[in-house]
């Protein structure tokens, strides 16, 4: 939003200040780029010039379908013989020499209807971002050696001669960017240099009157200067290609009007039927300095903190408080299994003992029994 001042210097033709005027209420009026894009995209064009291909272009042959069964495709073929025309694919867009896809037409819908509020808050919005410099200097004018922004200058609108004019924008400060326009003219790329728009350059100054006494005509040759009346404002002028910060240099006449076109902050304008400014719905559109500024946190309380907890899926075949929760009876299973598990250990303790105990029986009998044998196969033996 720009920021407001209450007056603003009036300079004359040699640049010096001859006085001041209140500086108008539409200065303060919202910023949105979004509406200036939108209108922008959409007013733009209502300047074009309609345009198709010739409804006969791609049929101008003699071609027929050769049907089935000569095993190639049924796209329609020129006829006749002796050259190598004859045979080929036409009418088809796939087709050298055919038409294209959806042939265009003149009767597309080629402008754009747009609401008048929603224009006037697009000019509204240029008007407020010409006053901010930063905003110009970031759309590329060089305003570094310009008196002061917005530029009001009287006794302009009488000029006759581009010299006079050339040497009053230059004593305001505006040298640098009519060089920068200048130096910038250029050949246009592409096909535009054939249909009369051979060479592109940058948009310089806007000068904006209120009477054409001959203003208009001593600018119109100055490299990137246009001239609007300020009862006929287009955004195409103040925001060329949708970017909010033009340079305009202001005749004391025209600036003056601008409270009477737009109203002021509380009161409606008189030129234009029940129109009110658009007035933005914050002052101060930081949302998040508003609320952490230490008025607004020390009347609020404290953020509570709530712990989220996430629940971890638990295999039951794995976990048996879970398969306690899908099956009550599996803690008795579970008792019953282990019980007998322990059945089972004291059985086999016990199976173990007794052999082992048979083991040791049988291996103190051992010594015994190698000797009984070793009578036996000896020759000594007698029963």
């Amino acid at each position: 939003m720009a920021a407001v001042r209450p007056l603003v210097n009036v300079y004359d033709a040699s640049g010096a200040k001859t006085g001041t005027t209140a500086l108008p209420a539409v200065f303060s009026a919202p910023i949105r780029r979004d509406v200036v894009h939108f209108v922008h995209t959409n007013l733009a064009k209502n300047h074009r010039q309609p345009y198709a291909v010739s409804r006969a272009a791609g049929h101008q042959t003699s071609a027929e379908s050769w049907g089935t069964g000569r095993a190639v495709a049924r796209i329609p073929r020129v006829g006749g013989g002796g050259t190598h025309r004859s045979g080929q694919g036409a009418f088809g867009n796939m087709c050298r020499g055919g038409r294209m896809f959806a042939p265009t037409r003149i009767w597309r819908r080629w402008h754009r209807r747009v609401n008048v509020n929603q224009r006037r808050y697009a000019v509204t919005s240029a008007l407020a971002a010409s006053a901010i410099p930063a905003l110009v200097m970031a759309r590329g004018h060089r305003i570094n050696e310009v008196k002061e922004v917005p530029l009001v200058v009287s006794g302009a609108e009488g000029i006759k001669k581009t010299r006079d004019a050339d040497a009053l924008l230059r004593a305001l400060g505006a040298g640098d960017e009519l060089d920068r326009c200048k130096s910038s003219k250029k050949l246009r790329t592409g096909k535009g240099k054939m249909r009369n728009r051979r060479y592109v350059m940058r948009r310089g100054p806007l000068v904006i009157h209120a009477e054409d006494v001959g203003i208009a005509k001593a600018v119109r040759n100055l490299p990137g200067v246009d001239t609007s009346h300020v009862d006929r404002l287009n955004i195409l002028d103040l925001a060329p290609g949708g970017h909010l910060g033009r340079f305009i240099v202001w005749t004391q006449g025209a600036f003056e009007k601008l409270e009477a076109l737009y109203g002021g902050v509380e009161t409606e304008s008189t030129e234009k039927k029940g129109y009110k400014l658009p007035r933005a719905l914050m002052t101060n559109a930081d949302l998040a300095r508003i609320i952490n500024s230490s008025e607004i946190q020390a009347a609020i309380r404290p953020a509570i903190k709530q712990s989220r907890y996430s629940v971890h899926k638990k295999n039951p075949l794995k976990n048996i408080g879970a398969m306690i929760k899908l099956n009550p009876y599996a803690a008795a299973h579970k008792r019953s299994e282990l019980l007998a598990a322990e059945r089972r250990a004291a059985d086999r303790s016990d199976l173990l003992a007794a052999r082992r105990a048979k083991a040791a029986k049988s291996r103190a009998a051992r010594p015994a029994s190698k000797k009984f044998f070793a009578g036996l196969i000896s020759d000594d033996y007698t029963a």
